[in-house]
């Protein structure tokens, strides 16, 4: 069995191995990382040889941890980088480059019609009818977006958002609420099929989903780092956010938020969750926690998008694609039996 992971802003683990009597057997480990001292590598492959097979990535890290001499370094990989190596050898899980990837970005539309359809790609992408897919949003109204667990009340303040022009809507997948203004933010999502991260931690799928993005901003000049469990951030502070939804027919939703420019002061009156992150760190401003990258690129934002789609083609390969109409047609349906209704903005009031 074979399995790879690649660390986010770090060095690919590879490792061979056989499973016996449901025990690991044959262990081996490679890579481009670095490791000192060398004989490290024997004591990381007697450390795994032997595990249960059923042994997941915290139990697999641990056991590589304990047989590491006293002093050793690891660089550009981490013992859950072995496990999750580990884990994607034991259940064969296939890499970015088995797939045949779409880039989509299309007209602009509603950002209910945008929740909506990252709920009919998703679902299309889990049962096999449609290829993994990048799609890059663009929305002709401005909204704030809440996460499917946030109180709607607790989150917006509903004069704020009227007085600056903002509808509340709510999406599919948990985390933060965003502020869509227009021409404002960098919005992109992932339709990808569970296979993709089988053997990964829940936040390790993340940082691993938006590896690419990182490599688009750093070749821009930003250095982009991912803070876990999902922000995208600078020194300077953070660039952005992401979240996801697993649907039960093996269709995973990735999608993310960037800032690209910002208004701290309309953000703290439309938000009430921004007010309280503030007070919580002691900090005055919004604008302080936020590096927005028109600041930190001085690029337009439709050249940050460019380079965006450039990088993920040339990575994985990805060939230009578009909605369908039965895709649009679904997703219409769907704004009208849910992203628009009562029932769903005040699912948690």
């Amino acid at each position: 069995m074979h399995g790879e992971y690649k660390v986010p802003g770090g060095k690919l683990v590879v490792v061979d191995l056989e499973e016996r009597d449901g025990r690991i057997a044959d262990f081996r480990l490679a890579g481009d990382f670095f490791l000192e001292p060398d004989g490290a590598l024997a004591d990381i492959n007697a450390a795994v040889n032997g595990l249960n097979a059923e042994s997941d990535v915290t139990a697999i890290a641990a056991a590589v941890r304990a047989a590491l001499p006293e002093g050793a370094q690891l660089l550009g990989f981490t013992p859950e980088s072995v496990g999750t190596a580990v884990r994607r050898a034991l259940v064969t899980a296939p890499g970015w480059s088995d797939f045949d990837w779409e880039v989509v970005h299309d007209k602009p539309v509603s950002p209910r019609m945008n929740l909506a359809l990252d709920e009919v790609l998703t679902t299309r992408v889990g049962a096999g009818l449609r290829k993994p897919t990048l799609r890059i949003w663009e929305w002709n109204e401005n909204a704030v977006v809440i996460g499917s667990f946030q109180s709607l009340r607790n989150e917006v303040d509903p004069e704020g958002a009227t007085r600056h022009g903002f509808d509340v809507v709510r999406r599919i997948s948990g985390g933060g609420a965003m502020l869509m203004a227009a021409n404002a933010i960098v919005t992109y999502s992932l339709y990808v099929p569970a296979a993709l991260v089988q053997g990964m931690t829940f936040a390790d799928s993340y940082a691993f989903l938006d590896d690419w993005v990182l490599q688009a901003l750093r070749s821009l000049g930003i250095e982009a780092t991912y803070q876990p469990l999902n922000d995208i951030a600078s020194p300077q502070g953070k660039i952005g956010g992401a979240a996801q939804k697993r649907l039960a027919n093996g269709g995973v939703l990735h999608h993310a938020t960037l800032s690209y420019d910002m208004d701290g002061q309309m953000m703290t009156e439309v938000l009430r969750i921004g007010r309280e992150k503030l007070s919580d760190k002691g900090t005055t401003s919004a604008a302080k926690r936020v590096d927005p990258l028109r600041r930190q690129s001085g690029l337009p934002r439709a050249g940050i998008i460019d380079r965006f789609i450039e990088t993920f083609t040339r990575l994985y390969g990805a060939a230009p694609g578009s909605i369908t109409d039965d895709e649009y047609a679904e997703a219409e349906a769907l704004v009208e039996s849910k992203f628009s209704t009562d029932a769903w903005l005040r699912r948690v009031p």
